[in-house]
Formats: C-alpha cells, structure tokens, sequence
C-alpha cells in the first residue's frame, strides 16, 4: 500500500497519474524552521518529518512540502490578504524559486530530494493583485498563488518541473517508486 502523507487535493491529484492505490493520512507536526536553512533543505526536512509518522516497514509512505523562495527568503502560505499582498508584489516581474521536497519511506528505506523550479512573474500592477486575490486562491498556498489556476496569469516563464510547482515533482517520484 501507498500513503500519501498530505492532506493536498493537488497532490493527490498529481499521485493519481502516477498510481490510482493509494491512501490519504497525515499527521499535525511542529512546521518550526531553522532561520539558517536553506529553502532545498527546509522542504527535505519537512517531508520527512510528514512522513515519518506513518513509517511501518511495510507500506511505501510518500511526504511531501512546498515552499516559494525570493532573495532565500521563504514564502509560506499567507496569514491574511495583506500578507498576501505583500509576498505578490515582492514576486512581481521577478524571478523566483519554488522547491518541494520529498521523502519516500519503503519499507526500511527512506529517500529525500528536492527540486528547484523557476517561475517569473509579470511585472503586476497592485490592481492586478488585488483582483488575483479577491479570487481567494491565493489562502492556502506556498508563496500566495497556485500556477494551476487564476494565478497562471501572473506567470510569465518557467524553467523546471511544471508539477513541482503545483506541489509533486511526478516525475522524479515515479522513478523513486520503482527502486
């Protein structure tokens, strides 16, 4: 059996392609960062602590976390629409990072990656912003937007993984699922 240890619909869409068996379970754990990690190794270490939780030795456990980073600085989900604001305008017509990390526990073995994706913004006036936001898409996302709706608009390039940026490197985690 597969666990998907998140509660994101994105994920367990993107999980989906890979394998339609598998079960939802996640856990509430201390999200607390270290102020020095880097954004790589902050979403390493908090997909492993999501999975960590439901390690059995039997079942493949997947966890995973996303984060967008500008200048190293991390961009979490928002607190409120300023907050919301606020990190969008620090991402207009610039380029940033998206990282998720991944841990795959099978069985006694445990992997953790990360994948780096680039994504720039158009240069968005606050009136732009303000109508993304009146959206309400932006509530629970790393970095205060989601590429796979309303906010693809905002989006002028990208050079990576599409689906990192959504939330599940799917094709990096396919190749993991076969070792």
């Amino acid at each position: 059996m597969i666990i998907l240890a998140s509660k994101s619909p994105r994920r367990k869409e993107l999980l989906s392609i890979i394998t339609p068996d598998f079960e939802i379970k996640s856990a509430d754990v201390d999200e607390t960062l270290d102020d020095n990690m880097t954004p790589a190794k902050a979403v390493e270490h908090l997909s492993k602590i999501k999975a960590l939780p439901f390690k059995n030795g039997i079942d493949t456990v997947i966890g995973a976390d996303t984060v967008v980073s500008v200048d190293n600085e991390i961009l979490g989900k928002p607190i409120d629409d300023n907050d919301a604001f606020n990190m969008l305008k620090k991402l207009s017509g610039r380029y940033h990072s998206v990282f998720t990390g991944v841990t795959v526990i099978k069985g006694e073995i445990e992997a953790t990656f990360s994948v780096e994706t680039k994504v720039k913004f158009f240069d968005l006036s606050d009136d732009e912003i303000k109508k993304y936001i009146a959206t309400g898409e932006c509530r629970d996302k790393a970095g205060a937007y989601g590429i796979q709706g309303y906010g693809s608009l905002l989006v002028e390039k990208i050079d990576g993984d599409y689906f990192n940026v959504v939330g599940l490197p799917i094709s990096k985690l396919n190749k993991y699922l076969q070792i």
